[in-house]
């Protein structure tokens, strides 16, 4: 089982956008994870599609596209067009997410689902055979740079039981530290979004920061 190293790219300078992502486009980096937000779900906004559009142009790399947001499958045909690979709702933002899920896959494209920290497992489960990822939440979401939440990861690992039934990939999004990463690899856990604890705001390249994640 190989790593998959996402930079969260809501911790970049959208001044310098374009440089930033075609330094993470060399760095060894698996998928470039794009958080979009609408002010309600959470109370903040993230990238935009020409913002997307920017991204998709300056790299070859994998993007996910993190739907924070109510109803979003009124938007996935237009994320999808802008050049998104793997798509995440929340199971509580739509009506139907069973719908909004094949209609990403539909699409060609591989559909994801996100479970909060708050959330039960038990809420999600009828959805994991329709995804490839399942994105767990280890902070709130909506700010870059919080905490991670401990208590998660009873979750995490009735996830990797679950996983040799459904066959998806479990990826960890917030707050994760050198050593929390290290200790959830040695567990099973396989993707980790990076943020400013490992990746952004060291003296070091990318590529350099990536390299030593791959060596743990």
């Amino acid at each position: 089982m190989e790593k998959l190293l996402c930079p969260s790219l809501l911790n970049l300078s959208m001044d310098y956008l374009k440089d930033e992502i075609m330094r993470l486009d060399v760095s060894g980096a698996d998928i470039l994870h794009i958080d979009v937000m609408d002010g309600h779900y959470v109370p903040n906004f993230g990238m935009s599609f020409q913002d997307i559009e920017t991204i998709r142009k300056n790299t070859s790399l994998k993007l996910d596209v993190y739907m924070m947001m109510y109803n979003p499958g009124r938007y996935i045909e237009r994320y999808a067009e802008f050049g998104a690979d793997i798509i995440y709702i929340h199971q509580d933002s739509e009506a139907i997410p069973t719908e909004t899920l094949c209609r990403i896959r539909e699409l060609g494209k591989a559909p994801g689902i996100v479970i909060n920290p708050g959330i039960s497992l038990d809420s999600i489960q009828e959805l994991l055979s329709l995804v490839d990822y399942v994105l767990v939440m280890t902070v709130n979401p909506g700010f870059a740079g919080r905490d991670y939440l401990h208590f998660v990861e009873p979750k995490i690992e009735q996830l990797l039981k679950l996983r040799q039934r459904y066959k998806f990939h479990i990826v960890i999004d917030g707050g994760v530290t050198w050593e929390i990463l290290e200790r959830l690899w040695k567990k099973g856990v396989e993707g980790f979004v990076l943020g400013k604890q490992i990746l952004f705001e060291k003296n070091e390249d990318y590529r350099t920061i990536i390299q030593k994640v791959r060596n743990i």
